[in-house]
């Protein structure tokens, strides 16, 4: 979400030299990027980790630092990062003391992330003019995709597992849907996730109930966005690949009910949200208006959606 910030830097800002500190997993969605230099560290777990990288920064001095992330660990790299300006988040959206890391501060606004990525641009004196991704695949990636995906058939992406386990739909449910989908518009399943535990059964229980194309823990990230692009939609969690088929322009079917769509939604098809995010605030935290952020990690909330309701969406891409 954040590289619509980088095009519109790029197209505006034509002579500045661009600098992104980022971690490995984020690092293998982006290398290659053009006119972009990569400062690749490990998340800081230590002070020997933070020591290491204020050495490396050293030598290094900036006439701007953009602090776009407001976490406690991220926070306490600004001050090791040399620059004339600091901009960071307004008193809202900075947690964990992100204000005494930073000089000035973007204005106050409830936005998806991804606008509140763009709001950075205004100190700057510009403004964005529409929203770009241009992700730099090569075209090893779509060879890869074509070898691995079904020769015919319309193909819908199901990516089950989230990061966090409470995030993840009801597995009975996505069964319930995939059958119905598949006999009602003849699809080609694929699924795709990760290496983790909770990937692999996922999708091992899928595959037992149904014919799929299972890609669980087979793709590497640029992998992963080539296989996106070629299906008709995606289906999953709130979770990376909801934004990976945005920038994909892929149609995405996310499922939504401990984490606000408003907030963490695909940004470019936000109708195709199955929603209960509402409803997960006041059933389970007994909330009549839930403050802005506020998520509900606790076990039930993905079970307020229904099978009904995911095929409704699908039915808005297929039907």
């Amino acid at each position: 979400m954040l590289v619509p910030l980088i095009r519109t830097l790029q197209a505006q800002m034509p002579e500045a030299k661009l600098t992104w500190i980022i971690s490995k997993p984020a690092y293998f969605l982006v290398e290659g990027m053009e006119g972009v230099e990569f400062i690749v560290i490990d998340k800081p777990k230590s002070l020997s980790d933070y020591w290491q990288f204020r050495q490396k920064m050293r030598s290094r001095h900036f006439d701007v630092l953009l602090a776009t992330q407001a976490s406690l660990r991220t926070n306490l790299l600004y001050p090791l990062i040399p620059a004339d300006r600091k901009i960071g988040y307004d008193k809202y959206r900075g947690n964990d003391l992100h204000g005494l890391f930073v000089h000035e501060r973007i204005e106050p606004a409830y936005v998806h992330t991804l606008v509140g990525f763009l709001q950075f641009s205004k100190p700057l004196g510009i403004a964005p003019q529409q929203v770009l991704w241009n992700m730099p695949l090569e075209a090893s990636d779509y060879a890869f995709a074509d070898a691995h995906l079904p020769k015919q058939g319309t193909i819908l992406i199901v990516n089950p597992a989230a990061s966090k386990p409470e995030r993840s739909w009801l597995l009975e449910r996505y069964i319930a849907v995939l059958k119905l989908a598949q006999a009602r518009w003849k699809l080609q399943i694929v699924l795709t996730g990760g290496p983790g535990t909770q990937d692999a059964q996922m999708g091992q229980a899928i595959a037992q109930a149904l014919p799929v194309t299972n890609l669980i823990g087979k793709t590497k990230p640029k992998q992963l966005l080539a296989v996106i692009s070629r299906a008709e939609a995606v289906l999953c969690p709130d979770t990376g690949p909801s934004h990976m088929a945005a920038a994909m322009n892929t149609p995405v079917i996310a499922l939504h009910a401990v984490t606000n769509p408003l907030i963490s939604g695909p940004y470019t098809c936000p109708d195709l949200v199955v929603n209960a995010y509402s409803a997960a605030t006041q059933k389970i935290l007994g909330l009549t208006e839930a403050p802005w952020g506020t998520q509900v990690h606790k076990p039930g909330a993905m079970a307020l959606i229904e099978v009904d309701a995911v095929m409704e969406k699908l039915a808005a891409v297929f039907g």
